[in-house]
């Protein structure tokens, strides 16, 4: 009896031209995948690069106009702006001024762009006090939770009446999300959408950010932001936050914690999201610079990374230039 061969497996077979290759794909890159990281900065009559971040500004008024357009005429998801403001305190009252910068610079992009791209804002107090911290300090120097919540309850209610569709809760307090939630049902903010940032670590990758909201933190935020040694308590944050009411949850940094974004991704219930951070682009835009890595391959492949391991969406300070070339066939 004569015996039958045993096949000869060949993976190789599906990677053998760009056609096949695309074809097999288990993870594809979209435009609408994205979300584009903006600052506007007060007082400024034009855009003014950030010396860590090339090719990011912090944008005036006018400037931003142009901005979201490009973004959104190359259709990227969203645009998630921060305010830098001209004078800080101890309560960070810029934050609830209805003509603060990002207050006013929310009303600038919804204007522009109307419901073209999705417009969120970031609730947090850091840009916005004088200590540099994401909360209200009590008589020893630490950040008071209850009373920071307080702040955010008040910071959302203005963000939303501004035209903000999605707060992004970044600042890490117990309880935010439920506080934030709260005050907006109360107000009849029933369809502002809460973007919670559940996982997010005390990393060294925020360096560049700092410099583009001209942070003014002296020491560091570990007190309330995540250990970068712990993965379950990435997890246990951020089905608190689902149960606190949570539309999306928020894993940052993204390429040093796709673990925890798996992790999120494989129990959540609720879109996942993830934020390429600007130690991480400044890295890649770095070494771009000195001819070690292909530039355009690694922004690539670096966010597709992030969505392979679970994100929904990526924010990332590429997302215009990523979307034009998805758009265009040749994404890398």
């Amino acid at each position: 009896m004569t015996s039958t061969p045993h096949p000869v497996i060949r993976p190789r077979r599906l990677r053998s031209t760009p056609a096949l290759r695309r074809l097999v794909s288990e993870t594809r890159l979209h435009p609408a995948d994205l979300v584009l990281p903006v600052f506007v900065r007060e007082g400024i009559g034009g855009p003014i690069p950030i010396a860590s971040m090339p090719g990011v500004v912090q944008h005036s008024l006018d400037s931003v106009r142009a901005a979201v357009v490009e973004a959104a005429e190359a259709g990227v998801g969203g645009i998630m702006l921060f305010g830098v403001p001209e004078v800080r305190d101890a309560t960070g009252t810029g934050a609830t001024d209805p003509d603060g910068i990002l207050n006013v610079a929310t009303r600038v992009v919804r204007d522009e762009v109307g419901d073209a791209v999705v417009v969120q804002t970031d609730l947090c107090l850091d840009e916005f006090t004088d200590h540099g911290h994401c909360g209200v300090l009590d008589a020893l120097g630490r950040v008071d939770n209850d009373a920071t919540l307080e702040r955010y309850a008040e910071m959302a209610l203005v963000q939303a009446a501004s035209g903000s569709q999605v707060l992004g809760l970044s600042g890490m307090m117990d309880g935010q999300t439920a506080a934030v939630r709260a005050a907006l049902d109360d107000a009849g903010f029933l369809d502002t959408a809460l973007l919670a940032y559940s996982a997010k670590y005390a990393s060294a990758f925020y360096g560049p950010f700092r410099d583009a909201v001209d942070s003014q933190l002296q020491g560091d935020r570990r007190t309330y932001q995540l250990d970068p040694g712990n993965r379950r308590e990435g997890l246990r944050e951020a089905l608190l936050d689902i149960e606190e009411g949570a539309d999306v949850v928020m894993v940052k940094p993204a390429g040093s914690y796709l673990d925890v974004l798996a992790d999120v991704s494989a129990a959540s219930d609720v879109p996942v999201w993830a934020y390429q951070v600007s130690g991480e682009y400044a890295m890649v835009e770095a070494a771009a610079m000195h001819g070690w890595i292909d530039r355009r391959r690694a922004v690539a492949e670096s966010v597709r990374g992030i969505r392979r391991a679970g994100a929904d969406a990526v924010l990332t300070y590429w997302a215009t230039e990523l979307a034009g070339w998805i758009r265009n066939g040749d994404d890398a």
